[in-house]
């Protein structure tokens, strides 16, 4: 790696250069757009001056109202306030429309170049600096200066602590959160495996089986009572098992993505079938669990052995197409995975931190500055939140894993090409896999775009039933059934030929939780009721009551 892309592993630069110089080609079209701004320009200080003196412009187009930045009424009341805001907003517009206009350059370079163009801008927002803030001067006139007073407080622990403070982490494990009794059966160098004990007399006969991400903790899928699935899906009737990764240290910079798949998703599914009997169960995949879980099947049928250990099996916001994987594109590049390489390359393992600072950048107006404003220029405290505190207990990804995914997934896309990967031995060729399958996507997901983790139906000769959620990439999966309905979901078939807006536009809009749609899905093949399960077993007893001690470690 050149001294230049160790100082710029994204090629920002490049990409800047890229656009001025493309635009420098189209001298006309580039003052044709100067102008533009000026006559919008020039319109904004019109509507502005209207509204100082009660007058509204005919054309007037008010600022976003969704905006969360500018909902306080000076933003609007103000006309200094108004301007800076309207000003911003207008530059911020320009300068993005003119990058995704920019002629002759890439459409994958226009999207990149775009998503750093607005980070800038996002830092620039009038709302991240005191005096062009008129909350924060709010607070710091009625509270005699003990708003700012405390942000500096805030400011300088955060500093000290190399973090921004997003939530009061007084949540304790094992009793707030991943709180649903069971017990550890299982223990390698890889995971711990949690079997829940039953809460109904009667269980489905087929075992259900979580492969969670181990870029974050297990315990997101049992998170606060009220919305665990786990303990959702207990309280159903079924027999649940869950993978608890291990937080990897320097010792294990070695584990390659054939251990988890051997070691990892692989051995659980080995475990709940000996405790349970079954010859089969049925498999639940989230991110990249979801993603492992996906070369697993593919793993299996290429043994064409019968039965296949993992009947059906589901899939929640989970890529196997990385053509498109949403704003994390601008990331990934064979300088910043070369740079990657580097850092990981001292201690074995990308740090947590690391991996948290990058998905932040993703949504940085909820995930950075709304922090900056609150805990800094207003002097607010962050109140605890469970799935905030789970957001920041990050865990360590082993270098030859994590290296392995971000070539091989990201930068090759290697995982829908037949045969081009070979893990554990096989080749991999997702086109073998008929078990049927259940995916769920979430319409606002910034991490597993929608319509890319429905692309799975393209490359499976399995039956699909697909169902797109409501909300994001966590709240979408946590959307336990209440009443009156709080979420919706649309669901239903997939062909192989179907695009994802013409299949959402064919489906009806339905109120309520895609949790209930899902455990009539898996009531139907998980088999029928028998006396339930407690954990463990001759050949598994129980280790240590659940949460197990892999999840506790920082």
């Amino acid at each position: 790696m050149t001294d230049k892309n160790l100082l710029d592993p994204f090629g920002i630069m490049d990409l800047n250069q890229a656009v001025i110089a493309a635009w420098c080609r189209h001298p006309q079209q580039l003052q044709d757009r100067i102008q533009s701004f000026l006559g919008d320009l020039f319109q904004v200080q019109q509507q502005v001056m209207m509204r100082s003196i009660g007058q509204l412009a005919p054309d007037y187009v008010p600022a976003i109202s969704a905006d969360e930045r500018f909902r306080d009424k000076a933003w609007t009341e103000s006309a200094w306030f108004d301007y800076i805001k309207e000003y911003y907003l207008l530059c911020t517009r320009a300068l993005e429309d003119a990058i995704y206009d920019t002629p002759e350059l890439a459409d994958k370079d226009k999207r990149r170049a775009a998503f750093w163009a607005r980070h800038a801008l996002n830092a620039l927002a009038p709302g991240n600096f005191f005096w062009t803030n008129p909350e924060a001067l709010n607070r710091w006139l009625t509270s005699g200066g003990l708003s700012l007073a405390e942000g500096y407080r805030q400011w300088y622990g955060d500093l000290n602590r190399g973090d921004i403070t997003m939530v009061q982490e007084t949540f304790q494990l094992g009793q707030d959160l991943a709180n649903t009794p069971g017990a550890v059966v299982f223990r390698n160098e890889l995971m711990e495996v949690i079997q829940y004990a039953p809460a109904t007399e009667m269980v489905h006969q087929i075992p259900v089986v979580f492969i969670s991400p181990w870029i974050n903790k297990y315990y997101i899928l049992d998170i606060a009572p009220d919305k665990s699935l786990i303990r959702y899906l207990v309280h159903q009737g079924f027999t649940v098992f869950v993978t608890s990764w291990k937080n990897p240290g320097s010792d294990l910079r070695h584990v390659k993505m054939d251990d988890y798949l051997t070691q990892g998703a692989l051995k659980i599914v080995s475990v709940a079938r000996d405790i349970c009997g079954t010859d089969a169960v049925h498999a639940v995949g989230y991110c990249i669990g979801g993603t492992l879980l996906s070369m697993l099947q593919a793993w299996l049928a290429r043994d064409n052995t019968s039965p296949l250990p993992v009947a059906h099996w589901t899939l929640l916001t989970t890529l196997v197409d990385f053509s498109s994987p949403g704003d994390i594109d601008a990331f990934i590049t064979a300088d910043s995975i070369e740079w990657l390489e580097q850092r990981m390359q001292e201690n074995g393992y990308l740090d947590g931190k690391d991996m948290g600072t990058t998905f932040r950048w993703l949504r940085a107006n909820s995930l950075i500055w709304r922090y900056v404003m609150h805990n800094y220029l207003y002097g607010e405290t962050p109140p605890p939140m469970d799935v905030l505190q789970w957001n920041v207990d990050c865990t360590r990804l082993p270098q030859a894993t994590h290296s392995f995914y971000l070539r091989e997934f990201y930068l090759n896309n290697h995982l829908i090409v037949p045969d081009a990967l070979t893990v554990a031995g096989r080749p991999i060729d997702l086109g073998l896999i008929e078990a049927p399958l259940y995916a769920v996507g979430t319409e606002q997901d910034h991490i597993s775009p929608w319509r890319e983790t429905f692309k799975i139906a393209h490359h499976v000769s399995a039956p699909v039933r697909y169902t797109l959620a409501s909300s994001g990439h966590i709240l979408g999966i946590l959307s336990p059934p209440v009443k009156p309905p709080k979420r919706y979901y649309w669901s239903g078939a997939v062909t192989p030929e179907q695009d994802p807006d013409p299949w959402q536009q064919a489906q009806k809009r339905l109120p309520g939780s895609w949790w209930d749609d899902w455990c009539n899905w898996l009531a139907e093949r998980c088999g029928p009721r028998i006396p339930a399960r407690t954990p463990g077993s001759d050949n598994y007893p129980p280790l240590t009551p659940a949460p197990g001690s892999y999840v506790m470690e920082k």
